[in-house]
């Protein structure tokens, strides 16, 4: 066990034996390990991706367009192991220089588009499609001001909490307590916004919702971490609400599948090429 005393060095170094997870393909340096060409199909979407939540959001922004009958956002999904690190082959960090999911690509214009971080994936598809974000100015900023929110604080619940409480190789109690309080307050944060509200944003189902559901959503119904008693999560009763009514839409059903590889199988749809590949799923 490491030493609660620890005192930093004057200058930090790299130690590859640091253990937890993901330990064995995180490195201080940025850029492609080897060289791998990525699959593509035939649609005007390319996503390459994981189930985990910020995978998610995306999958679920497409499988909501094409519930709305926007078949123009069918898409292929492909799956990235991140704990396999396929983040780090050439062709992924062609599209996303960071190495992280879920990355895009828009065929259908010239040149081709490329899009990284799930954020900027939502606002872009909802603007190109002119769905799931409001058209007026005041609905707008309030939409972008939930997105933005979820984009600032859910490091604090995953790389945060999450990795304290559920990942690391040794258990502190002060970086979990430090983090706990932090997940309770963003939770108080969200109950009372949605007290008043249907969804994140007012009455209307948004890419806010898209952006925060698979991480809060998650949280309050015990998906990740196995945390819900620990946190109390039961206290906030209007995210609850609001995560079970979304987890009840089809197409956020369909979403969770998507480039899914874990659970039983009929959780999972490692590639997503249409809509027969939710057959006897659902």
């Amino acid at each position: 066990m490491s030493d609660p005393t620890y005192t930093p060095p004057k200058i930090w170094s790299f130690d590859a034996e640091n253990g937890g997870k993901f330990a064995n393909i995180n490195r201080p340096t940025a850029g492609a390990r080897f060289d791998k060409t990525l699959p593509r199909g035939k649609h005007p979407f390319q996503l390459h991706s994981m189930a985990t939540p910020n995978g998610v959001k995306v999958s679920v922004m497409f499988e909501e367009l094409l519930e709305a009958g926007i078949s123009a956002a069918e898409y292929d999904a492909y799956p990235i192991n991140i704990g396999d690190g396929d983040q780090f082959g050439s062709g992924f960090v062609d599209i996303n220089p960071n190495s992280k999911i879920p990355a895009l690509i828009d065929t259908t214009t010239t040149p081709e588009t490329r899009i990284f971080e799930s954020g900027s994936i939502l606002v872009y598809l909802a603007e190109k499609f002119e769905a799931f974000i409001p058209k007026d100015p005041a609905g707008r900023t309030e939409c972008m001001n939930w997105l933005f929110w979820q984009m600032g604080s859910a490091p604090f619940l995953g790389g945060g909490f999450g990795h304290f409480y559920a990942y690391a190789p040794e258990k502190y109690q002060y970086p979990i307590d430090r983090y706990a309080m932090e997940v309770k307050r963003q939770l108080d944060v969200l109950d009372k916004q949605l007290a008043n509200n249907k969804y994140i944003a007012g009455d209307d189902y948004t890419i806010a919702d898209m952006a925060i559901w698979p991480w809060y959503g998650a949280l309050v119904r015990n998906v990740v971490y196995q945390a819900a008693e620990f946190l109390q999560t039961q206290e906030y009763t209007h995210v609850v609400r609001w995560a079970n009514d979304i987890a009840a839409r089809p197409a956020v059903k369909r979403g969770l599948m998507v480039n899914r590889t874990w659970g039983e199988p009929d959780e999972q749809v490692p590639e997503r090429h249409s809509p027969a590949d939710f057959e006897g799923k659902i």
